[in-house]
């Protein structure tokens, strides 16, 4: 009789060999790997009665993970697209772990075949100009933060840098000489260079030669000198909407985060009549195809190609009643 696979090797070695040292994960994949892993344990000390350390491969049979991912939309509220992430992160582990316990093969195929979960694709939200002026007059540059958030926010919209390449800016990233462009190392450890515009420039050149921003490293530091937080971000972000809506009511209905900035300067640069190519270097896509999404969101840019149709004639008409006989005859 085969002796049961004790599950912790496996996952540490998965995480310290697989993870860090071959492929060289980013810490935001290995977060976001461990957070599911986190989850599924506990989920699996509830169910079976074991303590993490005391579980065996043999445990994580497809129909108990596909019970964890159902309970994590039923009994954690989320949707599809968290499950699906959670999915990835176990498929990675279940495909890591195939050539190193081959035994266990038919137990692996069945979990690698638990299918990913159909959702809606919502159309991406951005900031038309209106709305995007309004929420960049937001901020108080009068104070020292009000400053900062003003810079920040230009640039975000401009570029459409990620939020972690925007709080991991530092100054050497930044050249505001002939050939203005910020460089930053973005997913996939790709690296790209960003122009930047005059106005961003100029804004940029007053920011940095601010008195508690002389000797820090990063171009948008909290007030102690330190890398700005991804909450931090949010925080200002969310601050200067409510202001902006005060005097723009169209941002009323809408939820503004530091993605939708990013989604803002990509539209900009569609309606400018900027090739999807150009636009996926832009903002350091992998593939061309998903600039597609910007495509299906332009609503002007269906207008317009609407407007250089011609549209099939329909007829006017005004509705009438059957006659009484025949009325009476479709009821019955």
């Amino acid at each position: 009789m085969k002796s049961a696979t004790s599950l912790a090797p496996l996952i540490q070695s998965f995480f310290t060999r697989r993870l860090i040292q071959q492929r060289q994960a980013s810490p935001h994949t290995i977060s976001a790997y461990r957070d599911t892993f986190r989850l599924l344990l506990r989920f699996l000390e509830k169910q079976l009665g074991k303590a993490p350390s005391q579980l065996s491969l043999e445990d994580l049979e497809a129909p108990l993970i596909a019970t964890f991912l159902d309970g994590l939309e039923n009994d954690r509220g989320n949707n599809a697209c968290t499950r699906n992430l959670r999915l990835t992160a176990i498929r990675s582990f279940f495909r890591c772990i195939s050539f190193e316990v081959p035994e266990n093969a038919s137990q692996i195929q069945r979990v690698l075949a638990i299918p990913g979960k159909r959702h809606p694709r919502p159309l991406v939200r951005f900031l038309s100009r209106a709305e995007a002026e309004a929420l960049l007059d937001a901020p108080d540059v009068n104070t020292w933060s009000g400053r900062r958030d003003h810079a920040l926010m230009l640039l975000a919209l401009q570029t459409g840098l990620r939020l972690s390449e925007i709080t991991g800016l530092s100054k050497e990233d930044v050249c505001l000489e002939t050939g203005a462009h910020v460089r930053v190392v973005g997913k996939g450890r790709k690296e790209r260079c960003t122009p930047l515009a005059r106005r961003t420039v100029a804004v940029l050149q007053a920011w940095l030669k601010e008195p508690p921003n002389k000797n820090g490293g990063f171009v948008f530091p909290n007030a102690r000198g330190g890398r700005l937080s991804p909450d931090g971000v949010h925080y200002l972000l969310a601050k200067h909407v409510a202001v902006a809506r005060t005097k723009c009511p169209m941002l009323a209905d809408k939820r503004v985060t530091p993605h939708v900035l990013r989604h803002t300067a990509a539209m900009e640069l569609l309606q400018a009549g900027v090739d999807r190519a150009v636009i996926a270097l832009w903002l350091g896509h992998e593939s061309v195809e998903t600039t597609q999404i910007y495509l299906e969101a332009d609503l002007a840019m269906k207008e317009q190609a609407l407007a250089k149709t011609n549209p099939i004639g329909g007829k006017l008409g005004r509705y009438k009643p059957d006659d009484d006989l025949l009325a009476f005859l479709k009821a019955l």
